[in-house]
């Protein structure tokens, strides 16, 4: 949809209220061609029932152990680290019920997303239990610190701001679940996240479009949401239970660290909307706009740090392994 240039007021006279009115439409066209494109699939298929047992306790069953999961070291990690992060769904729905509405077509999409997240959860548990591929104690233990604590999130400055979040945040999360089963060493744990990852890519086309419609409407107010969000990103679990260790291992994994962020998360959003091409800014959008740019290639300097880190420590552990 174009946003044409009678509709597109001063910076000053957008509310919250007004844009989420002025982009309603947006919503319900992408929402229809969400719906046309999704495809229906169950959790219970891309679960291998037949590897499950009885666990300890109250069924007498044989208690976890890690030579029983079929995934990599780093596999576990991750996958304790996306469930988590799915599993405070019910925290994310009531942020962005709270924001977005529950009537309209922006209702009707809160619910359907929120209907489609809640697929990756069971999915993901019944997967892990399943095959043993975590401790279940540990992962109970951990879910309850996570979920009791909520999820507030930190761009709870505009509309606009958590539109630009969840736009990179949604392929932040394809990025992982794809990487993670990649790395998982299990084809069935692979073919799972592959699904997943999939959902999660359509969820990230439905807002960075929106994020697009924004552009035109209110150009210098995106901007600023943008470069807000680009600069200050932080993963969603980032409040979990030990999540600045697994983080750290998870970068070494090649899961998710700086380069992948700039390279597969950031830079495609960028490049798609050609935020850095934008034209006709006010002052305060241009300056936006700049310190955007700066902010990117001095995130890319600092990719480039990590490669060599990394490379070197890859090259220390083949030396002591050889």
């Amino acid at each position: 949809m174009t946003i044409t240039e009678s509709h597109r007021p001063g910076s000053d006279t957008w509310s919250d209220a007004r844009l989420l009115y002025a982009l309603e439409e947006v919503v319900e066209t992408e929402l229809n061609r969400h719906l046309a494109v999704a495809k229906e699939w169950m959790p219970h298929e891309y679960v291998p029932w037949s590897d499950g047992r009885n666990f300890d306790g109250i069924m007498g069953g044989e208690a976890w152990a890690p030579e029983q999961s079929k995934v990599t070291d780093i596999g576990r990690i991750a996958l304790v680290v996306n469930l988590l992060t799915e599993d405070n769904l019910p925290s994310y729905h009531h942020e962005i019920a709270s924001l977005f509405g529950r009537d309209g077509a922006w209702g009707t999409w809160v619910h359907r997303w929120t209907a489609e997240e809640g697929r990756h959860g069971i999915v993901m548990r019944d997967y892990l239990l399943t095959s043993r591929a975590v401790d279940p104690v540990e992962l109970e233990r951990f879910r309850m610190m996570h979920m009791s604590e909520g999820f507030e999130s930190d761009n709870r400055h505009s509309m606009l701001h958590s539109v630009a979040y969840v736009a990179f945040q949604e392929l932040a999360t394809r990025v992982s679940h794809r990487n993670t089963g990649h790395q998982s060493g299990d084809p069935v744990c692979d073919r799972m996240l592959a699904r997943i990852a999939t959902d999660e890519n359509l969820h990230m086309v439905f807002y960075r479009n929106l994020l697009a419609a924004a552009l035109q409407l209110a150009p210098d107010l995106t901007m600023q949401a943008i470069r807000d969000v680009v600069v200050q990103f932080r993963m969603p679990g980032h409040g979990m239970p030990g999540f600045e260790r697994a983080a750290a291992r998870m970068a070494i994994g090649g899961i998710y660290n700086l380069r992948i962020h700039h390279d597969d998360v950031l830079q495609p959003v960028l490049r798609h909307l050609k935020v850095l091409e934008v034209t006709g800014l006010s002052p305060d959008g241009l300056r936006a706009q700049e310190e955007l740019g700066m902010f990117m290639g001095g995130l890319n300097d600092q990719a480039v740090k990590f490669d060599e880190r990394k490379l070197a420590l890859e090259a220390r552990r083949a030396a002591r392994a050889s």
